[in-house]
């Protein structure tokens, strides 16, 4: 069972019904929503219940690699295309052959190669970098993203002509604040897969669900699975709800500890260390919150991508990788 399966409200009942009409073509689907709404599960759904079912799924963060490095992904390249190219690589169109692409923040991708993405929508033809031989895919394409695209062609940032040919089906996911009948079943999913996941057997009591439910959840469905394994992983419920800015009564946070009398701490120290805790605390809920798109996250946070990568090796933050590139056989 998977969280589309959990989703039986009002609100995703049209999602549901557009899942199961869309998904015997090969028509393009652009998704919409918020981050987090559950964008990827949807996709997932639709390949599923697709006749391409039995061949790849593979998904591509359009955010997270450079214009360059993007182009390769998507496209290949041949040998001694670029500095680095030893020897030729397929791209993503050519991995999934017979599949289905799914382009994650497709917003972000450059002018420049949205032109060639429009190409392959529209004859079904593309050349790897540095080469001229002109390859044939059958892909199926689904694209996701969180911005408004047709604000971002009025602006001049995103082809008219891309957007319409990949928004032959539309399918918004709304967040998860107008879903909030589905909270109680997702939670239980989600708790039950953590517990297993790390040999726990945490529960939710009556009170703490009604938390969940009312909780705007900013982050939608990854802030809600990624703050019940925080849950589980901690077994601290007062920890949780002040994760989640909700107080208890039962089982307050403690205070912090004084130093000792006899302990010589400086005032410039602690703030320093204070300060060096509050900023892994923001970074970690950014990547949480952005699924690990470091891209994205670097533009929230207002740094410089290599300086939040030089971050989150020294604040130690770790994450899955199988959260970035979904594969389906």
């Amino acid at each position: 069972m998977n969280e589309l399966d959990l989703c039986t409200g009002a609100a995703m009942r049209a999602v549901r019904d557009l899942v199961t009409k869309v998904a015997a073509t090969s028509a393009s689907v652009l998704l919409t929503g918020e981050s987090g709404v559950g964008k990827e599960v949807v996709a997932r759904a639709i390949h599923r219940a697709s006749p391409r079912a039995g061949h790849p799924l593979l998904k591509v963060n359009c955010a997270a690699l450079p214009g360059e490095l993007l182009e390769s992904e998507l496209f290949g390249h041949e040998r001694g295309a670029f500095t680095g190219a030893y020897r030729e690589k397929p791209g993503k169109f050519e991995q999934a052959q017979k599949g289905t692409i799914l382009l994650d923040e497709i917003g972000e991708v450059p002018l420049r190669l949205q032109a060639k993405l429009l190409h392959i929508l529209q004859d079904g033809e593309f050349a790897r970098v540095g080469g001229e031989r002109i390859l044939q895919t059958d892909v199926r394409v689904l694209a996701a993203t969180n911005r408004d695209l047709e604000a971002e062609i009025r602006t001049g940032r995103f082809r008219e002509d891309l957007y319409y040919r990949l928004n032959v089906i539309a399918v918004h996911i709304p967040p998860l604040r107008e879903r909030r009948d589905e909270i109680p079943a997702l939670a239980a999913h989600f708790l039950a897969a953590a517990n297993k996941q790390y040999g726990r057997s945490v529960e939710i009591s009556p009170a703490l669900m009604r938390q969940l439910v009312e909780h705007p959840w900013p982050g939608n469905i990854r802030e809600m699975e990624n703050a019940i394994k925080r849950l589980v992983v901690l077994g601290n419920a007062a920890h949780f709800q002040s994760q989640l800015g909700v107080g208890t009564t039962s089982a307050p946070v403690a205070a912090p500890t004084a130093p000792a009398a006899d302990t010589v701490v400086g005032l410039k120290a602690i703030a320093r260390r204070a300060a060096r805790d509050a900023e892994r605390i923001v970074i970690a809920q950014t990547l949480e919150r952005t699924h690990w798109n470091r891209a994205k996250a670097a533009r929230l946070l207002q740094i410089s991508y290599k300086a939040l990568l030089y971050k989150i090796v020294e604040c130690g933050l770790t994450h899955d990788p199988a959260d970035e590139v979904t594969v389906a056989s």
